[in-house]
């Protein structure tokens, strides 16, 4: 009878230890990074905040891993900007329940700020079907351009939503939350001003960035891009396009090419070989920040100094 009674202990600790351990890890769980950054300072000292994407990866092709999968089950919120940016993660995200969820891209404040994608590069899209590579669907990131985290109008609006949803799950925590908030808001307002004092000097300097990502912030900064290589990084840009852009780099009409630490396109170099044009670098998903109460602000700050360095030729 003693060793029944043993077994049931036994089994009935293990079942509890797998019930805690699985509530341990429950967390905010976020796409990427710096959709991270933004839970992360809302969250501070509350709950942890996960990142789905790992560093080096690309939202454009990666592919969801059983843990991932686990981590998205688990999650008390996921925080992603939607099904057009994160087709990764798509079917998973379906099965998140709404009350543990924000999408960025279905806020009601967002949807006014929605700006146009490009789509020049269809022919590129046509000619990757022709090759037999993932499908157009998988690339697509419809009528919008999704880099909504590169906005920081958008950020503080996704701040806003990510606290509203976690003070609905986490009401005794409602005081610390209201004042991760303040600090977030009060945070991003110095900075964006900072970022708007150091590029103002650029603000006529034309440059092309690799891919179409930074539509948001060059537009709340008045930056001024001549163009992009291609719309998805997957896709190598066609032989047209680069002989449009060469011509225009020896033209002078641009200071800089930018290139990005997740791709390294020999075709940047190529282009921008044996023309005056200076290469940078620009990160869109702030690869060496670390998760914290300022990173989103930390974020902004690197890309402006990744701009204006590369702009005014330090």
């Amino acid at each position: 009878m003693l060793h029944k009674n043993t077994l049931l202990f036994a089994g009935l600790s293990a079942a509890f230890l797998s019930v805690t351990a699985t509530n341990a890890s429950a967390a905010v769980v976020a796409s990427l990074k710096p959709l991270g950054f933004v839970a992360a300072a809302i969250a501070d000292g509350v709950t942890e905040t996960q990142v789905l994407l790992p560093d080096g990866a690309s939202e454009h092709d990666y592919s969801l891993r059983p843990s991932d999968v686990k981590r998205l089950q688990n999650a008390d919120l996921v925080v992603w900007i939607g099904p057009e940016m994160e087709a990764f993660m798509q079917k998973s995200a379906q099965k998140v329940p709404d009350a543990h969820k924000v999408t960025i891209s279905e806020l009601s404040g967002v949807k006014p700020l929605l700006m146009k994608g490009s789509d020049d590069d269809e022919d590129e899209h046509e000619h990757a079907h022709a090759e037999g590579e993932k499908s157009d669907e998988h690339h697509h990131h419809g009528e919008y351009n999704m880099h909504l985290w590169l906005s920081p109008e958008i950020a503080r609006l996704s701040a806003v939503a990510i606290h509203d949803k976690l003070v609905e799950l986490m009401p005794q925590s409602r005081a610390k939350l209201d004042a991760n908030l303040k600090d977030f808001e009060a945070k991003l307002a110095s900075t964006d001003e900072q970022v708007g004092r150091e590029l103002a000097p650029v603000k006529g300097k034309g440059y092309f960035v690799f891919h179409d990502a930074y539509g948001y912030y060059e537009k709340h900064y008045g930056l001024t891009p001549l163009g992009h290589f291609t719309v998805n990084p997957e896709i190598q840009p066609g032989a047209q396009r680069l002989h449009e852009i060469r011509t225009e780099l020896v033209e002078q009409k641009a200071t800089c090419v930018f290139a990005e630490p997740q791709f390294r396109p020999a075709v940047v170099e190529a282009v921008a070989r044996g023309t005056s044009v200076r290469m940078g670098t620009l990160d869109p998903l702030g690869m060496n920040i670390q998760l914290g109460k300022a990173s989103y602000s930390q974020f902004l700050s690197q890309l402006a100094n990744q701009y204006a360095s590369c702009l005014k030729g330090d």
